[in-house]
């Protein structure tokens, strides 16, 4: 373990699937660690997780209360800290009937942490934005996207994808005008899988439930990149302290997209018996859509059907030597983990 006791880390959004990953690694190595929930009730399950994820964090890690919608709370959970892992970010159940419920809070609330970050004298702050805010509203191309290249948000994009580039765009803004002497990296995750310590995870094991629940008929043809929730923590901690991370974004994922029924096949082929109800065909694209006139919370699906964006995570593993698990490595952890914790349903 590093001595890094001397040093404090803040982790907004505590009780969160990623945030809990970075929470666990971070006192792994030896920080002191602050997190944020908004409900103090909260305390508690973050702490059973943490454990979960194999680390005792004992008084290493404290808690404050604060919301992103709010001042109040900011400037006390920044008091003393040397770097921000801004995690949390609003992510409805539901497509919301008003894109501005969601864009808002995210950048507002980005702009909150990165204000009272620099006021504080924070080194470093450490975003997390997705893969969203770069791959989104481009036509169809072989070419695989990077750090370079940025959604287009005034294309047709989801809710949820805009408030992702407008507030990672508004966080590079106020670094330019406003920043001073802090530094910001940004990771932009894919898709988050890997082991869940609880019912409490991300919305992207849910793919992996409705595969081994047999939910689905067939593994419509979506295509997206695959993440381990591990990785993607280590990589925010490696951008949080290696300098040539300052000033810079870094897309993780494990590899190129993978495809729902990849996923599908990997599942069948690992886990044997245990996916005997994961779908083996492919879904028409015409079901999808139909299912879409009908369902409003199928048509984000349809948009996105057959469309295959290809995508490399290359300047992670150069610049930072990070080196993630295999998608297939990935998926079987998330199913191994929602069989292991019986998530499943009963006859899966």
């Amino acid at each position: 373990m590093s001595d890094n006791s001397g040093r404090t880390v803040l982790v907004t959004g505590g009780s969160g699937f990623l945030a809990t990953r970075c929470l666990a690694q971070a006192l792994d190595q030896g920080y002191r660690v602050r997190t944020t929930v908004r409900n103090p009730a909260r305390e508690s399950g973050v702490r059973e997780h943490v454990g979960a994820a194999g680390v005792t964090p004992g008084d290493a890690l404290s808690f404050a209360v604060a919301d992103l919608t709010s001042e109040e709370g900011w400037r006390e959970a920044m008091a003393g800290c040397d770097y921000v892992l801004h995690v949390a970010s609003p992510f409805p159940p539901r497509r919301p009937e008003n894109e501005d419920d969601l864009i808002v809070p995210a950048r507002e609330g980005t702009l909150r942490v990165l204000r009272t970050a620099r006021d504080a004298g924070v080194r470093r702050v450490v975003v997390t934005s997705s893969f969203g805010a770069v791959g989104y509203g481009h036509p169809q191309t072989d070419r695989p996207f990077t750090e370079d290249d940025w959604t287009e948000v005034d294309n047709d994009v989801a809710p949820y994808i805009k408030s992702k580039t407008l507030a990672e765009r508004a966080a590079w803004d106020f670094m330019a005008d406003e920043g001073g002497a802090m530094e910001l990296a940004v990771v932009n995750p894919v898709g988050i899988f890997g082991p869940v310590l609880g019912p409490d995870h991300a919305s992207s094991i849910n793919i992996i439930s409705m595969l081994m629940n047999g939910d689905l008929p067939a593994a419509p043809r979506l295509y997206f990149g695959v993440v381990d929730v591990r990785d993607a923590a280590d990589l925010h901690l490696r951008a949080m302290t290696r300098a040539e991370a300052a000033g810079r974004r870094f897309v993780a994922s494990a590899g190129d997209a993978v495809s729902m029924h990849d996923i599908a096949m990997i599942l069948r082929e690992r886990l044997g018996e245990a996916a005997r109800l994961v779908p083996t065909g492919v879904l028409p694209d015409d079901a999808v859509r139909r299912a879409a006139e009908t369902d409003p919370e199928m048509r984000e699906t349809a948009e996105n059907v057959g469309k295959i964006r290809h995508l490399s995570s290359e300047r992670a593993r150069r610049v930072l030597g990070w080196n993630p698990r295999s998608s297939a490595d990935t998926v079987t952890a998330t199913a191994e983990s929602l069989l292991r914790l019986g998530l499943l349903k009963a006859d899966a």
